[in-house]
């Protein structure tokens, strides 16, 4: 077996592929940027090699740059992680040519199948059902219209190198196909190095689903089943399950066996995933082979038992796979949420910065259920605006989908992230989500059930009713605490009352509480008693309560008059008053926020790549203003009514933070 291994990536994938190593007893090296000197995976590694400035185009995507290193530790092999140079073809044969393995698929297959515009001819010629596109070179923009109509709106105008929605864009007429074309070449060109573009028919009310493949040097392939990844947003996979709720075990296996015939046809090995688009009555048709490890791998590995990245490895030094398509079987349920570095109240906009607290739900496996966690970052590590803004990989696993669906939901509301914005909300709120639950979903999920953005969850009233049973108890405890100050006014002995008012989400409660030694019970004005159960104190940022016999975890933090928790999606200001301060308090004006209606405020932190326009200028309804960078991802500024332009603020290559003006109207 290999003695020592280089690690050609970073973040999570690059921590994953270290813990399989060294289980495996194998030594690893990592590679890193300026902005990842104090990664995890730097850490992680037994030996760690700088390789440039930060943009991955200057270090990561640097092959001499990962040849200089492999050179400098000795490594044996390379192991690409997914994105990068994973499914470069270049690379693998530089690796090739210095003796190096490649843990991967060979030169070749990469070429065949890494390349979309090829694989998809491929496929064709194989008589496999691909969606009708146009796989040829594209000139320009006003080509990329020409072909848009003759293919017939709506189309989807992808990076032919890309991968992660990197380079990817949906066009409903001429304007989107033509601003697409754009945004998906420069894309491409600053993530992948290479800015070819096809077009394909977007196909409406579809499920995203991809088989996983496996092969060794001997001629083995075999699938290992599918994953569902139909939960989606700007064509970038949010949440993944395996196996599908929607496949039969006859779609199953001739998708399985395409895939495997797919596979054999450019003499794959190592991992690979072949993508379908399914219709709502189960035709599947081939979109792309993707020749790597993906992001969303530890839900087949739960759900079948197999260690994938330890499969790669022995796959490339030359093993035979000691499994056959018999052995692979389905066993219970397995979900992955991915945890992003982007606000969701401000339009899943990136967000970067330091993180305060990251305290993840401690990982556990039992015959019963499991929690898993893949990571690359910790507390007080800093988010770059660099790369991918994937913070964390959440997976559960159960006997059965709901049961994954209910550990998955525990483990968000355990999930501390503090000091940049994250979609942990917007994740607990799809897992509650009745369309989610049913498993009746399309790719076009979020954009039917969140057509405004996602502005938070409102709970329906039996939780409302716990949590404010769970704030009367910590009340509770918070003002036992306060009576034992020491040193305050003699003669003013403070006593800890029974009677409050708990308001939050827009309902007001009153309630009397009773406690003993082992609880106390929150009895609410019509009589409803709830019990509550809970060793928290004052101080802990994460809260275990028993209501009623029923686990309640929440996030919660000291606020003026009360707390602020979260809970299942809800970010809830919760306030615990007497009766009278309550009545009192019905008294008091509400402040109003600013007026920024004549300004446009930069709603992340980013690069400003472009400004379209100048100093008094008319602009309309949705006109481009503005473009700004982060996370490798363009965003276009718009116009949100008809104004002139009287100041800006900022010019292209100016790094702003987030609420900085850019410009000023009349």
């Amino acid at each position: 077996m290999f003695k020592k291994i280089l690690i050609a990536n970073r973040g999570e994938i690059a921590c994953r592929v270290i813990k399989t190593a060294r289980k495996m007893g194998i030594k690893t090296v990592a590679v890193y940027s300026d902005a990842d000197k104090n990664a995890l995976h730097v850490e992680m590694a037994d030996e760690a090699v700088h390789i440039g400035p930060s943009p991955a185009n200057q270090s990561y995507i640097v092959i001499d740059k990962i040849m200089a290193a492999i050179a400098a530790t000795g490594a044996e092999a390379v192991h690409p992680g997914y994105g990068f140079l994973s499914e470069n073809r270049k690379f693998a044969e530089a690796l090739e040519a210095a003796g190096v393995a490649f843990i991967g698929p060979p030169a070749g297959a990469i070429e065949a199948m890494g390349d979309k515009i090829t694989s998809k001819k491929l496929a064709q010629q194989a008589g496999v059902s691909t969606v009708p596109g146009y796989m040829g070179l594209i000139d320009d923009a006003e080509h990329a219209v020409k072909i848009a109509k003759e293919v017939g709106y709506p189309v989807m105008i992808k990076a032919s190198a890309g991968g992660g929605g990197k380079g990817m864009r949906v066009a409903w007429n001429d304007q989107e196909a033509r601003e697409g074309f754009q945004s998906s070449k420069n894309e491409a060109a600053a993530s992948f190095g290479d800015d070819r573009i096809f077009i394909e028919k977007f196909v409406t009310q579809p499920r995203h689903i991809e088989i996983q493949v496996l092969g060794d040097k001997h001629g083995t392939i075999l699938y290992l089943n599918e994953r569902e990844c139909s939960i989606q947003r700007r064509n970038q996979k949010v949440i993944e399950e395996a196996p599908s709720p929607f496949l039969d075990a006859a779609t199953r296996k001739a998708m399985g066996e395409q895939s495997v015939a797919l596979a054999a046809a450019v003499d794959y090995c190592s991992a690979g995933t072949v993508e379908f688009i399914v219709d709502g009555n189960r035709n599947f048709y081939f979109l792309e082979m993707n020749t790597r490890l993906q992001v969303e791998h530890p839900v087949t590995e739960l759900i079948t038992g197999i260690d994938l990245v330890e499969q790669m490895i022995r796959v490339a030094y030359g093993e035979k796979l000691a499994l056959s398509q018999d052995d692979i079987g389905i066993n219970g349920w397995a979900m992955e949420s991915r945890l992003y570095a982007e606000d969701p109240y401000r339009g899943f906009l990136p967000s970067i910065g330091r993180l305060t607290r990251y305290r993840p739900p401690a990982e556990r496996a039992s015959d019963t259920e499991v929690v898993r966690n893949d990571t690359g970052v910790f507390e007080g590590g800093e988010i770059s605006r660099f790369y991918d803004p994937m913070i964390a990989k959440l997976c559960s696993w159960g006997k059965d989908r709901d049961h994954a669906i209910e550990v998955m939901r525990t483990a968000l509301d355990s999930f501390e992230v503090e000091g940049i914005g994250h979609n942990i909300p917007f994740l607990a709120s799809v897992m509650d989500h009745p369309k989610f639950i049913s498993g009746n979903m399309t790719t076009a999920f979020i954009e039917e059930e969140f057509p405004d953005g996602f502005d938070g969850v409102a709970l329906p009233q039996p939780v409302l009713r716990r949590l404010a049973a769970a704030a009367a108890a910590m009340n509770r405890v918070q003002e036992i605490r306060d009576a034992r100050i020491s040193g305050r006014m003699n003669n003013h002995e403070r006593e800890v009352g029974t009677d409050w008012v708990i308001s939050l989400g827009g309902q007001d409660f009153s309630v009397v509480i009773a406690a003993d030694k082992t609880g106390a019970d929150v009895t609410f004005a019509d009589g409803e008693t709830h019990r509550v159960a809970s060793d928290w104190v004052p101080g802990v940022a994460l809260a275990v309560m028993d209501v009623d016999g029923q686990a309640l975890v929440i996030k919660v933090e000291r606020a003026p008059s009360g707390y602020r928790m979260r809970h299942r999606g809800a970010d809830l200001k919760v306030t615990v008053r007497t009766p009278r301060v309550f009545q009192l308090a019905r008294h008091m004006i509400e402040k109003s926020p600013p007026d920024t209606s004549k300004l446009l405020l930069c709603p992340m932190p980013g690069l400003v790549v472009s400004v379209a326009v100048a100093e008094g200028d008319m602009v309309q309804d949705g006109q481009a203003l503005c473009t700004v960078e982060a996370m490798k991802m363009e965003n276009v500024l718009r116009a949100e009514r008809k104004g002139i332009v009287v100041k800006i603020n900022a010019k292209a290559g100016d790094s702003l933070k987030v609420d900085e003006v850019i410009m000023e109207f009349e």
